[in-house]
């Protein structure tokens, strides 16, 4: 098929199976409150926010999908967009290969996003998505480091670990969601990459190990991930500022 007659629909598969522990206890990660409104449920809104995103699958604990989908029922979200949702797995891989097997054939690129990065913004999902559209195999937003990063020789927790080495701070990137993929890519990584794989820790990695080429674009400081208690305090305060500003 050409490029002028492939239809680039896309979707976005949102893994939200995980219980979040660095937060402490209580409520799966995706379902904590953030301005009294789930942090799933933002991120449903930030990928449906993107008039490209035709439908958004997301994947709930194994036997959390009748409570995810209530959820989802009982929240405004875009009528233009279609919503799914679906069972997930024991890993993190294995719920985003159950989203991947949900998607309908028309679906040519895939986003896959945290749901622990609720307030990622539009234009960076759209970034990824031009960036597949263009040609991109696999596409992950990401930012310049602030701060020297060192490799250590892992010791036991506690203890000095000496330094090994200090890589070149320019090259680096901390690398977020959503990452965007061409549909065949990401089913071929799923289907091929061991799950327990070495080194594979997002899809990306996955892809990277098929000797695929990643490509980064800019991200943005508002999609950092919500994983402890000060992360929830930041993101309360960019909410703030978005409804002071934006009416958001």
């Amino acid at each position: 098929m050409s490029d002028e007659s492939r239809p680039y629909r896309t979707a976005a598969v949102i893994p939200a199976a995980g219980r979040g522990v660095r937060l402490g206890p209580g409520a799966p990660k995706a379902l904590r409150a953030l301005s009294g409104t789930p942090m799933l449920i933002h991120a449903v809104r930030a990928m449906a926010a993107s008039r490209a995103v035709s439908l958004v699958v997301v994947v709930a604990p194994p036997d959390g999908a009748p409570e995810v989908k209530n959820l989802l029922d009982a929240h405004a979200l875009p009528e233009r967009t279609d919503f799914l949702v679906v069972a997930g797995g024991d890993t993190r891989q294995e719920s985003v290969r159950l989203g991947l097997e949900a998607l309908p054939d028309n679906i040519s690129v895939v986003l896959v996003h945290d749901a622990a990065r609720p307030l990622v913004p539009v234009d960076t999902v759209d970034a990824v998505i031009e960036a597949v559209r263009d040609g991109a195999p696999a596409v992950v937003p990401a930012l310049p480091l602030a701060d020297t990063v060192k490799e250590v020789e892992p010791k036991e927790k506690g203890e000095p670990e000496p330094v090994v080495a200090t890589p070149e701070r320019a090259r680096l990137r901390a690398v977020q969601t959503p990452q965007g993929f061409d549909r065949d890519t990401l089913v071929r990584a799923h289907g091929t990459v061991a799950v327990n794989g070495e080194g594979a820790t997002d899809d990306a990695g996955m892809v990277e190990q098929l000797g695929v080429p990643v490509v980064v674009v800019p991200g943005h400081e508002e999609a950092f991930k919500v994983t402890r208690p000060l992360d929830l305090v930041l993101a309360e305060a960019v909410l703030a500022r978005r409804r002071a500003n934006d009416g958001f």
